[in-house]
């Protein structure tokens, strides 16, 4: 679905940054640079890539997981900023903004995720900062800032990463400390007036034993669009801008050969404001004509917006014998955010929900490797306890004053308390040169307790006294419990497979995996009622890994799902009145998938270097139970969509480097492609048309290693492209809209974008 967007916002003007690097380009020694490189030549072949995807040091192509890596440098020279970004260079991967706020991630893996970043709900794919998990998509949305590499594992990883991960991992793994004293400064200036400083250090306090690590970001840019009108004067007015602030300290510490430490803190403040929708149909009770631009929203909330995000890790690296090493990881992890999320998008008080997410976090890991002639294993024991809460307010101002009251609120509150208990081991056993096995399983003990606040509140009502100018929240004010209740569940997850290795550089694979996501309790629950039980996905993959004369890399894998026992709200008819319909969470849907991924990489010379991958994907829903007035069960799958998951997803791209005078120039591009996906899983009212987003790069390295000079244009095709969305609206054709009005009484049908085409000029200094 696409609108037009006649509004256009170019602060930052490229034609000057285009003069300074073509006259980098066409220095006058590039020709007998050329030809002095074309004839000392070396031989073109392919990066040895390494991996933590089986949670120990090994080559991308011994290892038999669908897995993707990016490393730091192509990560800068492909100009890469978030972690979002890198859903382009894995098949079947879907990494987004979510609706509402820029901090928030939306992540689908084959298929698998989780749309509603409700407290009490469990993702789908887990994300990992140095194997520290991060249990909430909140602030999920990493800004990239000393990076070493991205992984993103695909498939259930539940026999060593756990619960959660059922359509996959993203693991963000920062840079180790290489012992010298270093200092970095990075620039950023572009579009919309965009301004990055980025500062990065080391510096060893003890020779050879004691180091410290510094990072500080400091992220703006103006929006992409505004807000056209507010009920509350005097605010910003700024809608899809960023205002960020992070920074990392690192102290490592070895004090022998066998032994290695790493304290990690990292903080995070996001003071971005909430992100505004865009009106896809007119509202019915304001006369606020559909904004010229996508970027463009109304509210009648505050457009402030925050998400903070506190770390704390300690990681203890011990090798006791040649065989056995030991590692301990031990995290606590904080985050608060107040958010504004105005689901009409009017100046009027409609269908307005500020909210507040509350959450903290500890675990502790310990790790157990062995590597012997024949048998390598993982072992390992976990522990994870979290407190998820937060309250929000449904604000439905107009209907209420239709009652003839002040207002009407429904306020929903609550916490979601979880204590996680796991053992897990997996290993691999050379049968000969050419056959291996690979076993694991992992028990996992959950107890999860909740607490759920929900009513009615005649009045329009904020969390907080000064929420709004001159809003004080009445004292006592609270809504009732409805459900008190607590639970535990129990797993085993194994997996199995197979791993032929034909030659030094060819290995087939097969294997089953199986991967759990927690259940959990209804956070909107209405009345007391039971959790939902875990949901399972079981995974088939046959695959391939390949390295063909040292220059041309084919991974490719098939596979095949089955997500049993998905957790979705089914309407169900109260006992003691048929006429009544409640909301309850249950296990009533069922899925399954079948797809194949191909990731290809050629250096076709020592200078150029040509990669792409494709990803094919059928998910559907097989089941998906709701119930008649009469209390009878009724299948609906066939008014169900997978959410978030093309069918085919693309991309290709190259680098290509030049040696000139005054250094080196890298030369970056790539084509990613989407075909149309569903974003409204029941009923699907919104679907995005299918696009492809063009990116191009020139970065330059100075010979003395000191300076770094890039120049990286995204999206220049300026394509729009729906990320989430509102739809609370009934399809009616006798409407002129062509919908009956939802909750609220107004036609709420709303869409968020990605970003539009950006340019930028970053300039780096080396110390």
């Amino acid at each position: 679905m696409a609108h037009n967007n006649n509004k256009t916002k170019t602060v930052f003007h490229p034609t000057l940054l285009a003069l300074l690097v073509g006259s980098v380009l066409c220095n006058p020694a590039l020709a007998q640079q050329a030809s002095d490189d074309t004839a000392e030549q070396e031989e073109a072949t392919l990066e040895v890539i390494q991996v933590t995807a089986r949670k120990t040091t090994e080559n991308l192509q011994d290892v038999p997981v669908a897995v993707t890596s990016l490393g730091a440098t192509d990560i800068s020279e492909r100009g890469l900023s978030s972690v979002i970004e890198v859903a382009q260079f894995s098949p079947n991967t879907t990494l987004q903004q979510s609706r509402g706020t820029n901090s928030t991630l939306t992540a689908f893996i084959r298929g698998v995720g989780q749309e509603d970043p409700l407290w009490g709900y469990e993702p789908g794919v887990g994300i990992y900062i140095d194997d520290v998990y991060v249990a909430r998509p909140q602030g999920a949305v990493l800004d990239i800032m000393n990076i070493e590499r991205i992984e993103v594992l695909r498939g259930p990883q539940g026999t060593l990463y756990g619960k959660n991960t059922i359509g996959g991992a993203v693991k963000y793994v920062t840079k180790a400390m290489s012992g010298d004293a270093e200092m970095a400064v990075d620039f950023g200036i572009g579009s919309y007036n965009q301004r990055d400083v980025k500062l990065t250090g080391q510096l060893p306090l003890v020779e050879n034993k004691l180091y410290l690590g510094v990072g500080y970001a400091n992220l703006q840019r103006d929006g992409f669009g505004e807000f056209l009108t507010s009920a509350i004067p005097g605010q910003d007015t700024e809608n899809y801008n960023k205002d960020l602030q992070a920074a990392r300290l690192t102290l490592e510490y070895r004090p022998s050969d066998e032994l290695f430490f790493r304290l990690n803190y990292d903080k995070t403040d996001d003071k971005s404001n909430s992100k505004g929708g865009y009106r896809l149909v007119p509202s019915l009770l304001t006369n606020a004509p559909v904004p010229d631009s996508v970027y463009d929203s109304y509210t009648s909330l505050p457009t402030w917006n925050k998400v903070e995000t506190e770390g704390l890790s300690l990681t203890a690296d011990w090798i006791l014998t040649d065989s056995f090493t030991f590692k301990s990881v031990t995290s606590q992890r904080e985050s608060y955010s107040p958010t504004n999320i105005d689901f009409d998008n009017t100046s009027v008080v409609i269908f307005d929900v500020p909210a507040i997410y509350d959450d903290e976090q500890f675990t502790q890991e310990f790790q157990l490797n062995y590597t012997g002639d024949k048998l390598t294993a993982v072992s390992g024991l976990y522990y994870y306890t979290a407190d998820s809460c937060g309250v929000f307010d449904a604000i439905l101002g107009v209907l209420g004053q239709s009652l003839g009251q002040p207002g009407l609120t429904r306020e929903v509150g609550g916490c979601s308390n979880s204590d996680s208990f796991a053992a897990y081991s997996q290993g691999s056993y050379q049968l000969d040169e050419q056959w291996s096995l690979t076993a694991g399983l992992r028990y996992t003990k959950d107890d999860k307790a909740a607490v759920v606040r929900n009513g009615l509140i005649f009045n329009n009502v904020y969390p907080e006294s000064g929420w709004v100018p001159g809003y004080v929240r009445p004292d006592g004010l609270t809504t009732p419990v409805v459900l008190d209740d607590e639970e535990s569940w129990s797993k085993l997850t194994p997996k199995l497979g197979v791993e032929f290795k034909q030659t030094d550089d060819l290995m087939w694979f097969a294997s089953f995996s199986q991967g759990f996501k927690s259940g959990t309790f209804n956070p909107r629950a209405t009345i007391a009622e039971p959790a939902a039980d875990p949901e399972t996905v079981n995974s088939y993959e046959l695959g391939m890994k390949s390295d063909w004369s040292r220059t041309v890399r084919v991974n490719a894998t098939l596979f095949m799902l089955d997500h049993k026992d998905r957790q979705y709200i089914s309407v169900i008819p109260d006992p003691t009145d048929a006429s009544v319909l409640n909301q309850r969470l249950g296990n009533v849907g069922r899925s399954e998938a079948t797809g194949a991924e191909l990731e290809f990489t050629w250096a076709a010379s020592a200078d150029l270097e040509i990669y792409a991958n494709l990803g094919l994907i059928d998910a559907e829903f097989e089941e998906a139970i709701s119930f008649t007035p009469a209390g009878q069960p009724v299948d609906i799958s066939d008014r169900f969509s997978i959410t978030n998951t093309p069918e085919t997803t693309g991309n290709i791209g190259f680098t290509y480097s030049m040696g000139m005078a005054s250094g080196d120039v890298i030369l970056t591009g790539n084509y990613s492609y989407r075909s149309d996906y569903s974003l409204v899983e029941l009923d699907n009212l919104l679907t995005q048309d299918s696009y492809g987003l063009v990116n191009l790069g020139v970065t330059w390295y100075s010979n003395d290693g000191h300076w770094i000079l890039g120049l990286h244009g995204k999206n220049l095709t300026d394509e729009e492209y729906l990320v989430g969305n509102y739809a609370f609206v009934t399809p009616d054709e006798t409407q002129p809209s062509g919908f009956r009005p939802g909750l609220g009484g107004d036609n709420t049908f709303i869409g968020y974008y990605g970003s539009p085409r950006t340019v930028s000029l970053n300039l780096g200094y080396r110390f």
